[in-house]
């Protein structure tokens, strides 16, 4: 199962911002993160809630609708809520960084906002074959990079643009996989936001991932 921890509101409203708000999507997942307490039904209208009292001390106008899917991972859920997702200017994921990067994969146009981070992966055996797309690095920081985590996806891991070496859109690594950057680079041009790629991404904070050993997620007032 995957772990998440909700980013404050504060945060979640300052990432919205840097689209300009409107009409704003919460969008939660009733797998994993409901069961860790981060994106279910009652987080969504917690969240909502927050958003709101933040909107009405800065001034602003913003609508807020809130939902959730099944699993946020799998896109063919998304059909619930492509309505929802259409009429909105921003889409909020409370799903763990896969699901929001699902979200985002499947709605380019769309400018998908993390509002849950990614703290662990727990064990579940199921057959098949999965590809990564989340490390859990407890600061996501996707809503910069087109919906895609550079540390997963990322050959080297490149948190401030392409190495140089990829050929094609494919990684110098290994041919046979897709350069990270070149799918932001494209996601980013489509939607006329390229200038984005010209920030500057502060080294990880690794003490919020794994490097002090295994992670204890508590949720404040859960008995």
């Amino acid at each position: 199962m995957i772990v998440g921890e909700q980013k404050p509101p504060r945060e979640v409203f300052d990432l919205i911002s840097i689209y300009g708000g409107g009409n704003v999507l919460i969008l939660g997942c009733d797998s994993c993160v409901s069961v860790s307490l981060a994106g279910g039904k009652e987080e969504v209208k917690e969240m909502i809630s927050a958003l709101q009292r933040i909107c009405e001390s800065e001034g602003m106008g913003w609508t807020f609708t809130g939902a959730t899917v099944r699993r946020q991972c799998e896109k063919r859920f998304h059909g619930e809520v492509a309505d929802l997702i259409a009429e909105s200017d921003v889409v909020v994921s409370m799903g763990c960084g896969v699901g929001a990067q699902v979200l985002a994969e499947n709605n380019r146009m769309k400018n998908v906002v993390p509002a849950v981070n990614t703290s662990n992966m727990g064990a579940q055996v199921k057959h098949g074959v999965f590809k990564e797309k989340c490390v859990g690095c407890g600061d996501c920081t996707i809503h910069l990079t087109a919906g895609i985590c550079t540390l997963a996806r990322c050959a080297k891991s490149l948190q401030n643009g392409p190495c140089g070496g990829s050929i094609d859109g494919k990684c110098e690594v290994d041919p046979d996989t897709e350069c990270a950057w070149y799918q932001i680079y494209e996601a980013l041009r489509q939607k006329g936001q390229t200038e984005l790629m010209t920030r500057v991404m502060p080294p990880k904070d690794w003490s919020k991932s794994h490097s002090r050993g295994a992670r204890t997620v508590k949720k404040e007032g859960n008995r």
